[in-house]
């Protein structure tokens, strides 16, 4: 039987007990939230590692280190298969924390108990990104059990403890553990798939800056009988200026931000059906779309700016007075090739020019990460789609993602010769993030076979 076959039916077999570890692992409730408890985050780790020398490697190590602030990260998870003389490296990236599970009344089921039904897995983390460290766990699995570890392609395996706050210690821990860093190319499992049963290698990811913008109109509250009229309150004022931040049409005002123009494999980049977003986002009907454009270009290579934050008294909580200060936190995604500190820059301008009534406004900096602009035409790239297009039976597409993966800015970065490949088993239902996360089983074990697929071809010599 030809070694593909036999890694078709390694994956097919192998399939239930992935499902098995992935519900297992869906059952820690790892975050890498300040009021978190960070002995989770030590679990699951010890569970990923237990999981990658079951899978037949035998080098795995957990290594962390310091924040930016001092305080400790979170332990990721390092495995390694050294490559044979002339042999290709390749670097596998997922990360095993997740976002908090917000309103448990949301919940159709309890989010840190894995469910199967309807064809899909639901709980927390399933999607994002615990089904990504699955994958790597069971690709390799698969590969060294038909292969054998004399295949002689280099192998690591990176798993983040910390992805969802930013990853802040990693780029401590890969200066320090340099050698985690030696590879030819770099498999991200943190992206998705077109829709389901139609597979994706994300080339394109939207830059991230974020935020606070301050507006002060008093030293101290008034009485909004004795005092209103001439003078505004701050919520008032603060919302003036950010009505300015989009034109009559929604697309973002601010002057001197990029549009993004892909490269030359359109021919592999779909478009969207405005019907398929209206389902896929649930949409309510009679809601206009925002912006001018293509779908793709608005959601992939234009900046969308999103207001995600007010300070401002509950309903509850107020009183007839004038406030004297407002505040509301902004999240800009930028098109990909966009300077993020020009971008914070040029929104400080324009708040500073939009201010009504000789108000006060600052703008305070958040974070920000730096967009992705990939490319389908390497060799890995290259090697990457076609092993999707035999797993799943039909072509790949390329896709660009609006969102930012901060670790491929980290990546890209210490890795710059090295190709950077964006998957994930995630589709536009996953609901990565909100409630009732889930993750579609035919395409997490399509996207299985595909990395088996690729490590098998990948072992020729470099």
């Amino acid at each position: 039987m030809p070694q593909e076959d036999e890694l078709r039916q390694a994956v097919k077999e192998d399939f239930p007990a992935v499902v098995t570890q992935l519900s297992e692992l869906v059952s820690i409730p790892a975050m890498a939230w300040d009021d978190a408890d960070a002995e989770e985050l030590v679990l699951a780790a010890g569970l990923v590692a237990e999981f990658l020398r079951e899978a037949g490697m035998a080098d795995v190590v957990l290594l962390q280190a310091p924040r930016p602030d001092g305080r400790a990260g979170a332990p990721a998870v390092v495995g390694r298969i050294s490559a044979k003389p002339g042999m290709r490296t390749i670097l596998l990236y997922a990360h095993y924390d997740v976002q908090p599970a917000g309103d448990l009344a949301q919940w159709y089921t309890p989010p840190f108990k894995a469910e199967e039904r309807e064809g899909r897995l639901w709980g927390r983390g399933v999607a994002d990104n615990k089904a990504g460290v699955l994958l790597h766990v069971a690709a390799l699995r698969s590969v060294l059990r038909v292969l054998g570890a004399e295949a002689g392609l280099g192998i690591t395996v990176l798993i983040d403890g910390e992805e969802e706050a930013g990853s802040p210690s990693l780029p401590r821990l890969l200066q320090e553990h340099p050698s985690v860093l030696g590879a030819d190319a770099i498999v991200v499992a943190d992206s998705g798939n077109w829709q389901v049963g139609v597979p994706a290698l994300t080339t394109s990811l939207r830059g991230l800056i974020l935020g606070t913008i301050e507006v002060r109109v008093l030293e101290h509250a008034l009485h909004s009988g004795t005092y209103g009229g001439p003078l505004l309150d701050a919520i008032t004022v603060l919302s003036r200026v950010l009505a300015t931040l989009h034109g009559d049409d929604g697309t973002v005002a601010v002057h001197g931000l990029t549009v993004f123009k892909p490269a030359a494999f359109q021919e592999r980049v779909p478009e969207f059906d405005e019907a398929l977003f209206r389902a896929d986002a649930h949409i309510p009907p009679g809601t206009r779309l925002a912006g001018s454009g293509t779908l793709a270009s608005r959601l992939w290579n234009k900046p969308a700016l999103s207001i995600i934050g007010i300070d401002a008294p509950t309903i509850s909580q107020s009183s007839d007075t004038l406030l004297p200060f407002a505040r509301a936190r902004f999240s800009l995604s930028l098109a990909p090739g966009t300077n993020t500190a020009e971008a914070m820059e040029a929104v400080r301008h324009h708040v500073e020019n939009n201010a009504p009534f000789g108000a006060t406004v600052r703008l305070l900096p958040g974070g920000r990460t730096e967009g992705f602009a990939g490319t389908a035409n390497s060799p890995a790239a290259r090697t990457m789609l076609a092993a999707m297009g035999d797993s799943w039976g039909l072509p790949a597409v390329c896709m660009g993602v609006g969102g930012s993966i901060p670790v491929v800015d980290i990546l890209s970065k210490l890795c710059p010769d090295a190709d950077i490949l964006i998957t994930g088993a995630e589709d536009p239902d996953s609901r990565a993030h909100g409630t009732n996360e889930s993750v579609h089983l035919g395409d997490f074990q399509n996207a299985i076979l595909a990395e088996a697929l690729l490590l098998e071809r990948l072992t020729s010599p470099g």
